[in-house]
This record gives structure tokens, C-alpha cells and sequence, in this order.
């Protein structure tokens, strides 16, 4: 969420939230602004309805009235019940002039992880995957190199810059089994995302890189894991029944808001058939397989197509 402050057509005032636990937007916004006074005769502009309630910080109604800005534009309505109109009603009822759904679509594209958590009840989801030339996403033996890269090293770059944007990143056993993935973001600067991984029977060795203890680990698995491992939790869940929602219903409960689903087909294709997903973000090499393991299958809408030097990205939105 961001916010603007203008004074005569002049921006006096910009602010960020950068985490949950830390000052909102508005707050941050106000405080950036050297000559208080001008607030007496300044604009805010918020992408999302400022808060009315005390949570893990106070609100942000109050510190817009204590300042006497006269002029609040909002983009749009909060979603969070605790706020839900509440806020913009506190401002109207202090005798300041609001303006809602302002860029609204915009603001609801910028706050979609934000939106899902609270309308949906579950984490904004991305499924992620490479795919050769000829539509696979792995070779049918990988003895020579493991991983096996299909895409090039800036397209690669650019999937370790989403993990610093999202929350959490989810991979199947055999995936960690096969690649002995790090899943942190060693090629951009930024936080690691929390590694999920899919364990029912114990499989995954507990000297695999995802145990290195750079980030927070959680494995969803049917028998007791990975107590005596350092940063690393466990979820017990029902492998016999349906284990999306399951997943989907934990990480609602860990207040995660965004999870990128990286594989393997399996485990995509679960999320997909499950319709428990909100974006796929699929990369297509220039080079062929020819035999190996079929990429996921998924049929929406091309929304976006991309080129990354030889790779092609494409983008894939679920808007049912």
C-alpha cells in the first residue's frame, strides 16, 4: 500500500507499508514531510482506505485528523472487516472532504495479495514453471545435471527477484529430492521467502539444501519430521483427503498472503486442477527435450507475453 501527499500541486509527502507490524503507508507518508504546517492545506492520497481500529499499529485515521489534513483521496475500500468503511466514516465524520475509487482498478491490482487473504481466505497464489521448447519441464534422465535449466541465467535472475516479493514458496518431494533446491534468492537482493515442502512419507533427506537454515522452513507432511532441525516446523496434514485446501487453509492460519507454487508437475498441477490458483507465470526455453516429464496443463487466458532475451514469459491469470 502507498500514499502521496500534495501540497499545491507540489508532493511534499511519500510513504510505503513495508511489512505488517510496521507503520502504515499514511504514516509513513506523513512523517516524511519536513514543514508540518502545510498539512493544514494538503491532499493525501492513499491506494487503499486508511485504517479506523487499533491492531499492531494505531490508526491511521487518527494521525490524519490529528494533523488537520483537509482532503483525503482513496483508491479503494479496505477489505479487512475490522476496517471495511469504517475508516472512510471516522474521516467524513471529522469534517474531512474523502474521495473514493480513485484509480480503483489499479489499486485493486496493486493490493491483490492483500484482497485475496481477506475476501478468499487464502494466500494470492502464482504457479511458476519452465518448459522446453516441446513442452516439457524436465528431461527423462537427469544423471549428467541436476538441476536441469531450461531457461537462461536472466530469466533466472528474474524468478529469484519474485521470491523477494512474495511470502513463501512451495515445491513437491520429488522436487527436492531430484534438484536439491536452495529456494532462497541468491541472485537478487532481498528476504528469502519462507520454503514449503511437500514430505508425506519422510522421503526428503534432512541434509538437502532446504534444511541450510538461510530461511524459515515448514514441511507439510503425514508423520512427525523435522522437530530437531533448526528454523524448520512441521504441518501434519491428511495426505488420504484432498491436500490443497489443507495447505491452502495452514497458510491462511500462518498469516502468509502470497505463495509461489514452484513444482514439480504434480504438485502445479494439484493447485491448477484444483482451481486453487491466481496467476501462472510460465517460461518457454528455445531448446527441445524431446522425452522427459510434460508440463503442466493449464487452459485460461494469455494475458501478457514477454521476451527475455531467448526465453518467452508468459502470463496466465485465473479469473474465475
Amino acid at each position: 500500500m502507498g500514499s502521496v501527499i500534495v501540497h499545491n500541486n507540489v508532493i511534499i509527502g511519500e510513504g510505503w507499508h513495508k511489512k505488517a507490524g510496521e507503520p502504515h503507508a499514511e504514516v509513513n507518508a506523513i512523517q516524511s514531510v519536513r514543514d508540518t504546517p502545510l498539512l493544514k492545506n494538503a491532499t493525501i492520497y492513499v491506494s487503499l482506505e486508511p485504517c479506523s481500529h487499533f491492531g499492531k499499529t494505531p490508526p491511521c485515521c487518527d494521525l490524519i485528523i490529528k494533523h488537520k489534513i483537509p482532503n483525503v483521496v482513496i483508491g479503494t475500500v479496505d477489505p479487512n472487516i475490522k476496517v471495511a468503511g469504517n475508516g472512510i466514516k471516522k474521516l467524513l465524520e471529522a469534517g474531512i472532504n474523502v474521495k473514493v475509487g480513485v484509480l480503483e482498478k489499479d489499486c485493486l491490482e496493486l493490493n491483490k495479495r492483500f484482497f485475496t487473504f481477506h475476501e478468499k481466505k487464502r494466500p494470492y497464489i502464482i504457479l511458476k514453471w519452465a518448459e522446453s521448447q516441446d513442452g516439457f519441464i524436465a528431461p527423462k534422465e537427469r544423471s549428467e545435471q541436476k538441476p536441469v535449466w531450461i531457461t537462461n541465467p536472466y530469466s533466472r535472475q528474474l524468478v529469484h527477484k519474485w521470491r523477494t516479493e512474495e511470502q513463501a514458496i512451495l515445491v513437491g518431494t520429488q522436487t527436492v529430492i531430484d534438484d536439491n533446491p536452495t529456494l532462497n534468492a541468491r541472485d537478487w537482493y532481498g528476504k528469502n521467502p519462507v520454503r514449503l515442502i511437500l514430505d508425506q512419507n519422510k522421503r526428503v533427506s534432512k541434509e538437502s539444501a532446504i534444511f541450510d537454515n538461510q530461511a524459515q522452513t515448514v514441511v507439510f507432511t503425514s508423520l512427525p519430521f523435522a522437530k530437531d532441525i533448526e528454523n524448520t516446523a512441521e504441518k501434519i496434514i491428511d495426505f488420504k483427503e484432498n491436500i490443497t485446501p489443507q495447505i491452502v487453509q495452514a497458510l491462511y492460519e500462518m498469516d502468509i498472503q502470497s505463495v509461489i507454487i514452484e513444482g514439480g508437475k504434480q504438485t502445479l498441477q494439484t493447485f491448477i486442477d484444483a482451481q486453487l490458483w491466481d496467476e501462472a507465470r510460465v517460461f518457454i526455453g528455445d531448446k527441445p527435450i524431446l522425452k522427459g516429464i510434460k508440463a503442466p496443463q493449464i487452459n485460461k487466458t494469455i494475458v501478457q507475453k514477454k521476451h527475455i532475451l531467448t526465453d518467452e514469459l508468459i502470463l496466465i491469470k485465473n479469473h474465475d
